[in-house]
């Protein structure tokens, strides 16, 4: 098992949860947190420019990493949707066993 962190932003909670639930629904993920709204700032296209996002930390096994960035892909609103795969080097054994456990696809 290949434990990883996925990171994205939405531009709100609403959309952040939906893709919460269809993560966990599809057992593509252990735990999502839709965290508090924040400021970002950032170039897009020539020009600084800024926007309240949600970020959305998404536990998952490496194996799920492409089925989620399709997920994220298909329900983000942006041309260029923030999509960042962290490895997680070390944890907790028996919440590492959980998102294993969590995130056996069911077939």
């Amino acid at each position: 098992m290949e434990p990883v962190l996925i990171i994205t932003n939405f531009p709100d909670k609403k959309s952040a949860l939906a893709l919460a639930e269809a993560l966990i629904d599809q057992h593509l993920a252990a735990c999502v947190n839709a965290l508090s709204p924040c400021t970002s700032i950032y170039r897009w296209q020539g020009a600084m420019d800024s926007a309240e996002e949600t970020p959305v930390l998404i536990k998952t096994q490496r194996q799920h990493y492409e089925r989620v960035e399709q997920l994220i892909k298909m329900m983000h609103p942006y041309e260029l949707p923030e999509v960042i795969m962290v490895p997680i080097l070390s944890g907790l054994p028996a919440y590492l066993q959980w998102i294993a456990d969590e995130t056996t696809l069911i077939k």
